[in-house]
């Protein structure tokens, strides 16, 4: 693939997911609002009635999410020199996702993850590997870039990442904070904030950021003043709510397609792919937000974060039933 070839690039971490599906028989679940424990009996062998591996982390589905709807990508990580990584590469060389920027240590090995899949939620026992990122020699540029979670060592990387970004203007950046980027607050990711085109978070994550508690029927203020740290497009998730937008004259919510939960591993992702997808693709905002809430619902049917991602003739028909059912208004 030529480097002007590349509608976007991907940079984060990615990880060999396991998902069981224990039988309910054999579980003790206290239910409330408040509080879901999922026990088993210490020293037991617990019968698991599904077993699926499969590639994940936010990197990899969104790599794999905009590969499926046709958009030409590269992703950017560094691997173990396992067979975790030899996995991984295999199934990105399968999605037809671009894996010359792909860093391996010999020395070290990959994230791993075993997620239990109860009653459509999941529990993730998650191990993030001791790790020092590379950045690539060369980096080619494209039109857009999606940067993503990286565990606690990701400040070297995400330094050069800003040099190189100054250097290169012209690329928009979509950006998805993880949780040690969001554990150094604004402060520590306020050059990146600055340099966005797009920010991707939830509500609780937005709230943090801003330092706005409770902004629960507060939707505009809040949108408000996740744009005052520099993102171009504010897209704040807010689960069964649906999600909100503002591009700096126009507030937009889009609710959700209705669907059977499954597993809701990986909605955030395919939400995130889905949308980032239909703005290289030439949609508007409101369109968009379809293909993102269409993208989700289809994952979020099926096991993993990757199996029910959808491809670009099938998101034609989904969006096409989503006009029906997904209600998208300014505010």
């Amino acid at each position: 693939m030529n480097e002007e070839n590349y509608d976007l690039l991907t940079i984060g971490d990615a990880t060999v997911d396991v998902f069981m599906t224990p039988l309910e028989s054999e579980t003790v679940c206290e239910l409330d609002k408040k509080e879901c424990k999922i026990c088993f009996s210490y020293g037991d062998k617990i019968p698991v009635r599904d077993l699926e591996f499969t590639i994940g982390g936010n990197a990899a589905n969104n790599a794999v999410g905009t590969s499926r709807l046709g958009v030409k990508d590269a992703i950017v990580l560094t691997l173990g020199g396992d067979t975790v990584g030899d996995l991984i590469i295999e199934r990105f060389i399968k999605e037809r996702v671009d894996t010359s920027f792909i860093s391996r240590q010999p020395a070290t090995s990959s994230n791993y993850s075993t997620i239990i899949n109860y009653s459509g939620e999941r529990t993730i026992f998650t191990y993030h590997a001791p790790r020092s990122y590379e950045f690539p020699v060369v980096l080619p540029v494209a039109p857009w870039v999606y940067l993503t979670s990286m565990g606690e060592t990701f400040r070297p990387f995400y330094n050069h990442f800003i040099d190189w970004l100054k250097k290169n203007q012209q690329i928009k950046l979509a950006f998805n904070p993880g949780t040690w980027q969001m554990k150094g607050g604004v402060e520590g990711i306020k050059e990146v904030l600055s340099l966005s085109h797009i920010l991707y978070v939830n509500r609780e994550e937005a709230e943090k950021l801003t330092n706005f508690p409770d902004s629960h029927g507060k939707e505009k203020e809040l949108l408000t003043l996740v744009s005052k740290l520099g993102p171009k497009i504010c897209i704040v998730t807010d689960g069964p709510e649906g999600s909100l937008a503002f591009d700096g004259q126009k507030f937009i919510k889009c609710g959700i397609y209705p669907q059977e939960v499954t597993e809701r591993t990986g909605a955030g992702d395919a939400f995130g792919s889905g949308m980032i997808s239909a703005l290289i693709k030439g949609k508007d905002l409101k369109e968009a937000l379809i293909w993102g809430t269409v993208n989700s619902a289809s994952v979020v049917s099926f096991v993993g974060a990757q199996k029910g991602l959808l491809k670009e003739s099938e998101m034609l028909e989904w969006v096409e039933r989503g006009k029906d059912k997904v209600k998208v208004e300014e505010f």
